[in-house]
């Protein structure tokens, strides 16, 4: 089992209530004191009405924020090769999804609650993404470029184009001179969000979150991790008592990012999916249903995911037919080809058992 390099720092928030006080009229009390009618006496009974006025959610993560976050989802190609290790802006996103390339995975970090600056490095986009993004309600799309038929399609769909060539100097494009290209790719996402489009707006929740009293199901089933073998890279996630997180590895090895902080998060979601191929790429079908493992506050449930529309969030739902309700927090989802995931309980070491 192996140990976090560094202490995770762990987002909380409180609930804010607001209690109102009013008083209002009741009941009256009368008494004969003789064979003449004595005047009524009335006494009022005061009464409170308690008011709850629910908090402000961060739609991506639904942690309470106090001032409503009205600028667009961004969307950030993040490179997954050896050479790009370690990233900028992983921790930071409020949602990652890692999806399999060509015999590698690329990571589409999504940010509305924080910046990363810089962020990257930058690689292209894929086909796959354009579904897969969609319901974020027309999020800023940050990618090096890509290739003519995936330019096209991105420009046609509910993303906002702000690649390389489209954003450049105003987005904070740069490369980075420690690293080599194509993986040295950077930008700003403080001033990425200043190119969104007038009227642009904040994306839904894309996921259901359990309130902070809110009891676990009894479909939840004990956890000590996951291993996904995904295209040319091992991945696992270990539930951390410690930090009451999932920690992530790759290949055996911690992942860390540039500030050697392990890569964490409060969920992982893992929609087990079919690929095409469009040329020598991958292409996640994330239209339709599927099987699903959630592993959240330390417990996984399995079931099922659907989305009948591309710009529909997944629905995910228990082997009792409930909904999934995750810990408020970041989340990554994983979108391994079927049956390429393994779970194992508790106390369990990782390395008895192989990779599936």
């Amino acid at each position: 089992m192996f140990v976090a390099q560094r202490r995770v720092a762990v987002v909380s928030g409180l609930l804010a209530v607001v209690a109102l006080a009013a008083c209002s009229g009741g009941a009256a009390n009368t008494s004969d004191v003789s064979d003449t009618a004595a005047p009524a006496t009335t006494v009022a009974e005061s009464t409170t009405t308690t008011t709850t006025i629910p908090p402000m959610l961060a739609p991506l993560t639904g942690l309470p924020v106090s001032t409503l976050i009205t600028r667009p989802a961004l969307v950030v190609k993040i490179d997954n090769h050896p050479k790009a290790r370690p990233q900028w802006g992983l921790n930071q996103a409020d949602v990652v999804y890692e999806e399999n390339v060509e015999m590698l995975t690329r990571f589409a970090a999504v940010f509305h609650t924080n910046d990363s600056d810089p962020v990257g490095p930058i690689r292209s986009g894929r086909k796959q993404d354009i579904d897969l993004l969609e319901p974020l309600n027309a999020p800023l799309f940050v990618w090096s470029g890509g290739n003519a038929e995936v330019t096209k399609l991105v420009r046609a769909s509910s993303l906002i184009d702000l690649s390389y060539s489209a954003a450049n100097d105003a987005g904070g494009y740069r490369r980075e001179s420690s690293r080599s290209a194509p993986h040295n790719l950077i930008a700003d996402t403080s001033k990425l969000w200043t190119l969104a489009p007038e009227g642009a707006l904040p994306p839904p929740a894309q996921f259901v979150y359990r309130a902070a009293d809110e009891a676990i199901p009894a479909t939840a089933l004990e956890t000590g991790g996951v291993k996904i073998s995904m295209d040319g890279v091992r991945v696992m996630w270990e539930w951390s008592s410690e930090f009451s997180r999932f920690l992530r590895s790759q290949d055996d090895k911690p992942h860390v990012d540039v500030d050697d902080v392990r890569v964490n998060a409060a969920n992982v979601v893992v929609l087990y999916v079919q690929y095409s191929k469009s040329g020598y790429s991958p292409v996640a079908k994330t239209k339709g249903s599927g099987e699903a493992w959630v592993f959240t506050a330390g417990k996984l449930f399995q079931g099922t995911w659907a989305r009948d529309d591309a710009d529909q969030p997944f629905t995910l739902k228990d082997t009792a037919g409930n909904i999934i309700k995750l810990t408020p927090g970041n989340t990554w989802v994983e979108l391994p080809r079927l049956a390429k995931g393994v779970s194992f309980l508790p106390g369990t070491d990782p390395t008895s058992f192989k990779y599936p």
